[in-house]
């Protein structure tokens, strides 16, 4: 069963959206908190959450000063963020905060469903007004790019191989466009986690989002 948190203050917007949440599995739980303080009331009470959707106008801790609690005190719960502020800096610095998806609140209930499931399976979404043309929907680009894979600890084989995480590759796309096997990706897989200090390909990818790593 899915088990996700809605954080969100106007009462109608977040029924809808548990309406629309309780579509996205055959089974789904959905609780809510009307800020940020009970959001993490709740989440302190459970370690079993797949996906929190957070708005950024809170009352009391703004929705990146939340997010940003989020990702210390639960580093591996992705945080989704729907808003109805969705230009490319805000959608940015949502990124680099730790946003594993943004979602502008004008999208539809089946859109925001296909975002969702995008980043369940381990993408970053953005709207697609953020990214270049040359990129599609539902993975992350890094920003400008700050710092090299090398100042990271990451040898060239292994940038390849988060490049093509980047893009959405699974280890076996992986292993046949860069003639390795799926063995031999795994423990790429796991170096780069290492110098990412992450845990998962969600977290991975936060990571590549947040530090503007040149790929």
């Amino acid at each position: 069963m899915l088990k996700l948190l809605v954080i969100e203050d106007h009462a109608l917007v977040r029924e809808g959206l548990v309406q629309t949440l309780r579509q996205l599995d055959a089974e789904v739980s959905v609780m809510e908190a009307a800020d940020c303080e009970a959001g993490c009331a709740i989440l302190g009470l459970a370690d079993d959450f797949d996906l929190v959707l957070l708005d950024l106008a809170l009352p009391g801790i703004d929705g990146l000063t939340c997010l940003t609690l989020l990702r210390q005190r639960h580093p591996g719960l992705p945080v989704v963020i729907v808003s109805a502020y969705d230009d490319t800096h805000t959608v940015n610095r949502a990124l680099k905060a730790g946003a594993a998806g943004f979602v502008p609140k004008a999208y539809s209930g089946e859109h925001l469903l296909d975002a969702l499931r995008k980043v369940l399976d381990g993408a970053i979404f953005v709207p697609e007004q953020t990214l270049p043309a040359n990129h599609g929907v539902g993975i992350a680009v890094p920003a400008a790019g700050k710092i090299s894979t090398g100042e990271i600890g990451l040898t060239g084989r292994q940038s390849d191989v988060l490049g093509l995480m980047v893009k959405g590759r699974s280890n076996r796309d992986i292993a046949e466009l860069l003639g390795l096997s799926e063995g031999t990706v795994k423990i790429h897989i796991t170096a780069i986690f290492k110098a990412l200090g992450v845990g998962s390909r969600t977290q991975a990818l936060v990571a590549v989002a947040r530090l503007g790593l040149k790929l």
